[in-house]
């Protein structure tokens, strides 16, 4: 298609209720949020109901309200089950085909090879199954393609390897849907390729015996919202069940729940929506998590100086960044070897390997958005009249541009993009989205439009690959599609709150209940609470770019908070000249571990004076 004649496509902000009245009367706050409340007056009406009827405590009915739990659900929704909230697995297309053929495998005693991602979603996917074919005797090899060289998903040469090496059946994780020539090499060798993905897909389905994606077009699972490790264990499933039914005795000691700190791990770590099985799978999977019984998972968690029981933050945070820094800048496949181990010695070896790469990831990162960043000033002035932000440079390594985008749109409040370019002048870049706004419907039609190699992604996150010659004219396409929608989605900008908490109110019990209502991350927010006209009793720098503050109720409760990287931000410039101030703060109730104490600590994201 001519880029001069570019298709129209139509992104529209989300559709908002009658503006609602400032909470607390915050109508532009230090980070230039308005604070309204998470609940209509049908969402206030429920959490008084879920209150009343099942004895819950009103902050908690209103958590639950406020996320669309209805009266009935409540309590099954604060103690999700797997069993419960699993399907059959037979329900996602081409599950029975691909069990069916895995279990032959296991019979036959075949060599399988597993094609997994490089992220974490990739390493946790690739070490759950190695761990099952494993447990059933199977000679498995797990394949990670080079970041750099190979890029995202099979390619044609690898299979082949993989097939003169010996592989009988090749089966692919957190990729493999659109891998077209690559699986068509498998089919010409003669050898069966399994498909375990969850990514989005076109009309097309590649050459492969068993494509098991929920995304695909014609599943009617309604599981689209898994991540790679979370399909994969359904296909585990359904397999041990063929297994057992072939009457095979290795079937009865298999303890599928056990690998669920995989499972748990990359779904938190790759943001997907949690919701339905996804937050089972993340509450069981901590409860294995902390049992350690992963050897690999032990010596990060050691390594990041876990100081009490493995949550959510703990996978997002310390290990993830961990894991993906082997894909980012070094050896792809560290993170899947060191989720296989059993071998302490050798996990803790790959671990300490993991820990220093991560390092040099962030000091890399650090670089990079310092030039980003000044990049953003020459291109668009402050950043604030650009609807769409695209940096780009030769020097950037492709492995970072992802984080490199989300920094950019946390800082800058819109849709941004990195792009590393090489000598040859194609460039590999990553973009981050804000709420409202579909990333990856722009991408695609900048694909189709013919300004970009290729690209593809979500909402909220795009990839995309494009030649600098038609970097100015991506530019100008991407400010043409956003200009009708994303200034009104920044002025828009509120943050909601969940309901209003005193220093006094902030009590380990209150904390206990309220993680019931978790896990908490992408599709089921954080809860945010106003702490309401406290006086600030002290602010101070911490680190290098943190503010910690102590704010003092009027019996005298105080309560600890932090404000993580606002050194030299609105935020932390009103924290640091307020004290002796009552302010109103927003912020999410955190369980601090220290030494052995456990104190609750508030993480403030929002603060604004008293009127």
């Amino acid at each position: 298609m001519n880029p001069t004649h570019l298709p129209t496509i139509k992104i529209t902000e989300e559709q908002v209720d009658p503006v609602p009245r400032a909470f607390l009367g915050v109508e532009r706050s230090a980070s230039g949020q308005r604070w309204v409340s998470r609940l209509d007056q049908a969402a206030q009406n429920r959490a008084l109901a879920i209150s009343q009827v099942h004895g819950i405590p009103d902050l908690v009915a209103r958590v639950l309200a406020g996320r669309g739990v209805g009266l009935d659900d409540a309590l099954a929704f604060l103690d999700p089950t797997i069993r419960g909230l699993m399907p059959e697995p037979y329900k996602l297309t081409d599950c029975e085909k691909a069990a069916k053929r895995i279990a032959l495998a296991v019979a036959r005693g075949e060599k399988v090879a597993i094609f997994g991602d490089y992220d974490v979603d990739g390493a946790a996917s690739s070490a759950l199954l190695y761990r099952f074919l494993t447990h059933f005797g199977v000679s498995a090899e797990i394949y990670i393609p080079d970041r750099v060289f190979e890029g995202y998903g099979p390619n044609a040469g690898a299979i082949r390897q993989l097939i003169a090496n010996g592989a009988q059946l090749i089966v692919t994780v957190d990729c493999g849907s659109t891998s077209h020539e690559a699986l068509q090499a498998a089919r010409d060798e003669g050898c069966d390729v399994v498909v375990i993905d969850h990514h989005q897909l076109g009309h097309a389905l590649p050459p492969c015996l068993a494509l098991v994606n929920p995304n695909r077009e014609d599943d009617l699972s309604g599981q689209g919202h898994l991540c790679a490790a979370g399909v994969v264990f359904m296909v585990l499933v359904a397999t041990a069940r063929c297994l057992r039914e072939q009457g095979d005795p290795r079937a009865k000691s298999l303890d599928l729940l056990a690998w669920l700190d995989l499972v748990a791990l990359a779904t938190v770590c790759d943001v997907v929506p949690l919701k339905g099985l996804n937050r089972a799978f993340v509450v069981k999977g901590l409860i294995a998590a902390r049992h350690m019984n992963n050897a690999g998972l032990a010596a990060l968690f050691r390594k990041a100086g876990l100081g009490g029981p493995v949550t959510p933050y703990h996978f997002g945070f310390l290990v993830g960044p961990r894991i993906n820094a082997g894909g980012r800048i070094s050896d792809a496949a560290l993170g899947s070897r060191l989720l296989t181990l059993d071998d302490v010695p050798e996990a803790d070896e790959i671990a300490g390997r993991l820990d220093e790469l991560n390092r040099e990831r962030q000091a890399m990162e650090a670089a990079m958005l310092a030039e980003a960043e000044a990049e953003v000033m020459a291109e668009y002035g402050d950043g604030q009249s650009a609807t769409v932000l695209v940096t780009a440079r030769d020097n950037w390594h492709p492995g970072i541009v992802g984080l490199l985008a989300a920094r950019l749109k946390e800082k800058f409040k819109r849709p941004a993009f990195a792009i590393a370019f090489d000598p040859n002048g194609k460039g590999t870049g990553s973009g981050r989205s804000i709420n409202g706004f579909d990333m990856g419907k722009m991408v695609r039609a900048a694909v189709d439009g013919g300004l970009l190699v290729k690209g593809g992604g979500h909402a909220m996150a795009a990839g995309l690959t494009v030649e600098k010659s038609n970097l100015g004219r991506l530019r100008a396409f991407f400010d043409e599609v956003s200009g009708a929608s994303v200034p009104a989605l920044v002025a828009n900008h509120v943050l909601k709150i969940d309901g209003a908490l005193s220093a006094s109110g902030a009590t380990f019990e209150l904390f206990d209940q309220m993680e019931r209502a978790g896990p908490f991350g992408s599709g089921h927010a954080q809860p945010v609470f106003a702490i309401p006209a406290h006086r600030l009793k002290d602010a101070r720098l911490v680190g290098t770019a943190h503010v910690k503050a102590t704010l003092e109720a009027a019996d005298g409760t105080r309560l600890d908070g932090i404000a993580f990287r606002a050194a030299e931000t609105p935020l932390g410039n009103l924290l640091l000249n307020s004290r002796g101030s009552q302010l109103h703060v927003a912020g999410c109730l955190t369980a601090d571990q220290w030494q052995g104490n456990r104190r609750i600590q508030l993480r403030i994201l929002d603060a604004a004076p008293t009127l």
